[in-house]
């Protein structure tokens, strides 16, 4: 479009080139650049692009880029920082190699100590995808169980065609180590995924009660868990299948007719040190994908948002009973959890029937910690809507409660904000979808509530409790005690900052912790 909203939206670009400053490239001139790939952040660093060189200019050192810049979805005129590989004349710490495609020579900086041992072996991970299953809708591939493997090397993804799964930042690429599409009922279970150097596992196209659960994930080069679904918007599924799609191009938005997962049930994995390469990776992303749940996983270590649902597609998910947190270590925005919903979908989960409006979300019991670019522990962005977010203990962040760019019908209640800069920051919304913030306890080191909806359709709050430095509290631009007698924050109370100590039993209780599914030893 060229009239797009939203986050800074606008029709999509990427950089043509780069002319790095005098002494950038240390190591320059290079004899040849014809193999290099700059790697390069989107300003702001919400995405980053990889770019192979089309030309260069020794005498210069201008690059012009060539084949790249679809990794992301979210374009911009510049970019941010960036690095150079493949290129020879960068071949100078241990670890690193460069393989020369014209002679086929492989060049290795060992290391260790002295010389390569005669009989050292490398190993050069040729593969994509290590298991292929793939059914249809029609002739699915029912009751497959992989238990107990374990899953290395697959070769980088990153250069490879990608898609715009929805309407989100995202763009992907349909591959991965364990790839599902046309299935019921697959389980994969008790297995290692490591040193992949792509995504790890995707459920795509139809799917059914997939379950992927107590699985270790680390050091891996995307996504660990991708969720993606079709909407026929394009003429063929694209690489590396290129199935074609029916009622092309009529079904953008359509998607009645199935083709996507649904009942996905995503249970206690740990994933760890994701997004190595294509930082706009995260432990669990799900596009045009309904009714999945994602429960009891620990997740830490990415460089961008734990959690993505790319749009609000079909809706009627739960996430519930997760610890996540050292996420965004890499980027900027976001924290554990990132929603967007800029595209509506018609599906048929919410009622049975045709609707363009989704199910409503549930998060709840979750220990969302937002100590890395701390925005939001749930950042609802750009129009997000109908999530009821509860019982959770979320620290840290800028924001206790987000809804912006259009988004609506955001219900926040009995949870714990602990050391959040405001309690919440909302926009405008229609009568009758109001935002609700509610039996909430925020401990805030600000001594505003934030940017609720004091007039038309106001944001419904009421019942919180508010702990401040001071024990005072300004609510649209008035004193607590105020603003009740004109009834906002009916029976809502403000005091000092509890002691540490007290904030941790509070989270305790609200987690059921020694109870049920967590145990946390402070």
């Amino acid at each position: 479009s060229e009239s797009p909203s939203g986050g800074g939206a606008f029709a999509f670009r990427t950089p043509s080139g780069v002319l790095p400053g005098r002494g950038a490239l240390p190591n320059a001139p290079y004899t040849d650049a014809s193999e290099a790939v700059f790697n390069i952040w989107r300003p702001a660093r919400w995405a980053n692009w990889m770019f192979e060189v089309e030309h260069y200019e020794p005498a210069t050192g201008n690059f012009t880029f060539g084949r790249g810049g679809n990794q992301g979805a979210r374009g911009e005129n510049t970019g941010g920082d960036w690095f150079v590989e493949n290129v020879f004349e960068e071949l100078d710490a241990p670890g690193e190699f460069f393989f020369n495609r014209t002679t086929g020579d492989l060049f290795l900086f060992h290391n260790g100590t002295g010389a390569p041992p005669p009989g050292m072996e490398v190993e050069v991970p040729q593969l994509r995808t290590l298991i292929n299953v793939t059914g249809t809708q029609w002739e699915p591939v029912r009751d497959l169980k992989l238990d107990g493997l374990t899953f290395r090397a697959a070769r980088y993804t990153y250069m490879d065609p990608h898609g715009v799964p929805s309407a989100g930042d995202w763009a992907l690429d349909r591959i991965s180590a364990v790839f599902l599409q046309g299935v019921e009922g697959a389980v994969v279970q008790n297995s290692v995924f490591e040193r992949l150097d792509g995504n790890a596992v995707m459920i795509s196209g139809y799917a059914r009660n997939t379950t992927i659960q107590d699985n270790d994930f680390a050091y891996l080069g995307g996504n660990a868990i991708v969720s993606w679904g079709y909407t026929n918007e394009t003429e063929t599924s694209g690489f590396p299948y290129y199935t074609p799609r029916t009622n092309y191009p009529d079904a953008g938005i359509d998607g009645t007719d199935g083709n996507h997962p649904r009942f996905n049930a995503i249970l206690r994995n740990l994933a760890r040190e994701v997004g190595l390469y294509e930082k706009q990776s995260s432990f669990y992303m799900q596009a045009k994908t309904a009714q999945s749940t994602i429960s009891g996983n620990v997740f830490f270590n990415g460089p961008r948002a734990g959690i993505n649902y790319n749009d609000g597609f079909g809706g009627g998910d739960e996430l519930s009973y997760n610890l996540v947190f050292s996420t965004c270590r890499e980027s900027g925005d976001h924290g554990p959890f990132n929603s967007w919903d800029r595209q509506p979908y018609l599906t048929t989960t919410r009622t049975g029937e045709p609707s363009m409006i989704m199910e409503w979300r549930e998060i709840h019991h979750n220990f969302f910690i937002d100590n890395y670019s701390p925005q939001e522990n749930i950042d609802n962005d750009d129009g997000s809507c109908y999530y009821r977010s509860h019982h959770n203990f979320l620290v840290y962040g800028g924001n206790g409660m987000k809804n912006d760019f259009g988004g609506h019908d955001n219900w926040q209640y009995f949870n714990i904000y602990a050391y959040a800069g405001v309690a919440l920051d909302v926009v405008k919304t229609l009568p009758g979808h109001e935002d609700h913030f509610y039996g909430n306890r925020a401990i805030l080191t600000g001594s505003s509530v934030g940017s609720p909806q004091c007039g038309g359709a106001q944001t419904q709050m009421s019942d919180n409790q508010y702990f401040t430095k001071d024990g005072k509290l300004s609510v649209c631009g008035k004193s607590l005690a105020d603003v009740q007698k004109d009834g906002l924050e009916l029976r809502s109370n403000v005091s000092t900052m509890p002691e540490d100590a007290l904030v941790l039993d509070w989270a305790k209780s609200l987690l059921a912790v020694g109870e049920s599914h967590l145990t946390i030893v402070v």
